[in-house]
């Protein structure tokens, strides 16, 4: 499993890209990724209190990780988990930071 940003190139080792955004990326096209997982992402209070800012990414990575154990976002997580187990999975995003983000929470929590 990695992560990447969706605007990126397509690499052959990428396996299933699956787009984990709430919000549909500007100028990106349906046949940029195979799947779309929006009920993984972070719900749109958490994302606007979080504002992609470095100081409160501790507290967005413990609100965000609460959310992922409610049955909606829990079933989108067994999804990602059963692509994982039939061959490598790329999550994308559109954010800038993917170090900082919800999309690096799921990959730790993922691996």
């Amino acid at each position: 499993m990695r992560l990447r940003r969706v605007y990126d190139e397509i690499e052959p080792g990428d396996g299933k890209r699956v787009l984990v955004d709430r919000i549909w990326p500007r100028g990106v096209h349906k046949g940029s990724f195979d799947e779309w997982l929006k009920e993984v992402a972070p719900s749109t209070e958490l994302r606007h209190w979080y504002g992609h800012d470095p100081d409160k990414f501790s507290e967005f990575r413990r609100r965000y990780l609460a959310e992922l154990k409610e049955p909606e976002q829990a079933g989108a997580l067994d999804q990602l988990r059963t692509l994982q187990k039939n061959g490598p999975v790329t999550l994308l995003t559109a954010t800038k930071d993917v170090e900082i983000s919800h999309a690096a929470v799921l990959l730790k929590l993922l691996q």
